[in-house]
């Protein structure tokens, strides 16, 4: 197996076979929380605009998103799995767009394969690769806001990346690494409302959910996600 690790959408948009889209701090690990509390869909939508379209087509769909961290007007929820953690989506219809993760999530056109990445899934996520096995795998870090390195991101990748190979490093070394990272200060900075301090935790709560999470239907600029159980 072939393995690349790529970043952002134009990372996204080179990945052959099977890809990975990662997104630690926070879209898809929001995206983990919401199928744990019974969202029955999950749709991506790349811009802001897209997810106002889509709610006009879903009326009782809920929204949410973020750009620059923050939650967006309108919206019901930020991109923050301590605000939603105690929610019941049970059979809801949930649009979630985010400045990096649903973005580089709808590039990734030119993979037949295409799974969401991160640390709360990462053990169902190597077990599916396995199963899979494809000759080439491309793991896709969002970034912070899609244009500069994440190093949670960059982590997780290597993680799975090493533990496909059996050469994995501890995880408690990358925890210890991440709660000094610039992209982490934020959860660590009262004034910042947007990004709780509980935050860093439920983001890396290794292997906390037992299932990954798979693109299924797609648009130009959204695309439908599925909860898969392994």
């Amino acid at each position: 197996m072939k393995v690349y690790i790529r970043q952002y959408a134009a990372g996204a948009a080179k990945a052959n076979e099977f890809a990975v889209i990662i997104d630690v701090f926070r879209a898809f690990t929001v995206a983990c929380y919401l199928f744990d509390q019974g969202a029955e869909r999950i749709i991506a939508a790349r811009e802001i605009e897209t997810a106002h379209r889509l709610k006009k087509q879903h009326p009782g769909a809920v929204l949410i998103g973020e750009r620059h961290a923050q939650k967006l007007p309108g919206f019901d929820f930020g991109n923050s799995p301590t605000e939603i953690q105690n929610i019941d989506f049970s059979g809801r219809l949930v649009i979630h767009t985010t400045h990096s993760g649903t973005r580089a999530l709808t590039a990734a056109e030119n993979a037949s394969m295409v799974i969401t990445g991160s640390f709360v899934n990462c053990g169902a996520i190597i077990d599916y690769i396995k199963q899979t096995a494809p000759t080439e795998l491309s793991l896709v870090c969002s970034g912070h806001e899609g244009r500069e390195p994440a190093l949670e991101d960059i982590l997780c990748a290597e993680y799975i990346r090493d533990t496909l190979t059996a050469a994995s490093r501890g995880f408690e070394n990358i925890r210890k690494t991440l709660k000094s990272s610039n992209t982490a200060k934020r959860f660590f900075d009262p004034a910042d409302t947007a990004s709780p301090a509980t935050d860093f935790d439920l983001c890396l709560a290794l292997d906390r959910f037992p299932f990954i999470i798979q693109r299924q239907t797609a648009g130009t600029d959204w695309c439908e996600l599925k909860r898969v159980d392994l």
